[in-house]
């Protein structure tokens, strides 16, 4: 099953006799406090036109737990987020399709939260809503209650330990911009720098300047090129699980499957204890 659909195969599907659950989780990482301007609303934006029959998903509320000691977007409790899925429509035997505003961090992160919970048909539109040609709808949408009930494990999953460890026995990939990696900046968490042994795969360089997913063969040069040889495992890191989700994405897409360290660099770099690198280099 490809991880990703294209607005052309979504508006075909969305006609056809099995039409899929669409899901909207548009969602910013938002700068307004220091800023001084308003927060960004997914809400309102969904009210204001979103595909025909797609259910707004709040990332913040639903796929995430508060922030702490685990990272600033943990995995949510997943009562709360099996109840969230359903109240949207989510049914095990219905497939599903996730989108955002075009980045498709959110909806990748959407798209690993079911797949990691044990969903066996999720997809993600690929260029995400900018990619849509087709009409809109406005509103808020009131979906019959899906059936959906979460099981961890459908896809791997990596702690803070279990990231060291990958660091030196496969490949661990950190998804952030290669300047925090490289540690001369650092503009969320508390210490710069990497996890010793990690390779800088930045995201931005998975997509177009459209925002859609380079073709699969090219995604496989470019992850053999850092590592990821037959064989090798591999996992994900960025600074809060949400970039890192779309990495895992394109991974899949390339084929090569990886786990999601979801605490990442937030968590890392929390724990005094925890050893870090700086510079180009993994060491």
């Amino acid at each position: 099953m490809n991880a990703i659909i294209s607005a052309s195969e979504l508006a075909s599907d969305l006609a056809g006799s099995r039409p899929p659950t669409v899901l909207d989780v548009r969602w910013q990482m938002s700068t307004a406090k220091a800023a001084g301007a308003a927060p960004f609303d997914g809400r309102a934006a969904h009210a204001a036109g979103h595909i025909p029959g797609a259910v707004f998903v709040d990332l913040d509320a639903d796929l995430v737990a508060p922030p702490g000691p685990a990272g600033r977007h943990p995995l949510p409790d997943l009562e709360h987020f099996g109840a969230a899925m359903r109240a949207a429509g989510v049914s095990a035997d219905r497939p599903v399709v996730v989108y955002d505003g075009g980045q498709s961090w959110a909806a990748a992160r959407t798209w690993w939260m079911l797949r990691w919970t044990g969903h066996p048909d999720v997809r993600v539109l690929d260029g995400g809503l900018t990619a849509w040609d087709g009409p809109l709808a406005t509103g808020a949408e009131e979906p019959a209650p899906g059936d959906f009930r979460p099981v961890p494990g459908g896809v791997p999953l990596l702690d803070a330990d279990g990231a060291a460890a990958l660091a030196r026995t496969g490949l661990l990939l950190d998804a952030r911009a290669g300047a925090r990696y490289r540690g001369e900046v650092e503009p969320i968490d508390p210490v710069a720098g990497h996890i010793p042994g990690a390779v800088s795969a930045p995201t931005t360089e998975n997509a177009t300047e459209t925002g859609r997913f380079r073709p699969a063969a090219e995604l496989a040069e470019r992850f053999k090129a850092l590592g990821a040889t037959e064989g090798t495992e591999v996992g994900v890191y960025c600074g809060s699980g949400i970039s890192a989700a779309h990495q895992v994405l394109a991974l899949a897409v390339a084929g090569i499957p990886a786990a999601l360290y979801v605490g990442s660099w937030s968590e890392w770099s929390a724990d005094a204890a925890r050893p870090v690198a700086v510079g180009p280099d993994p060491e």
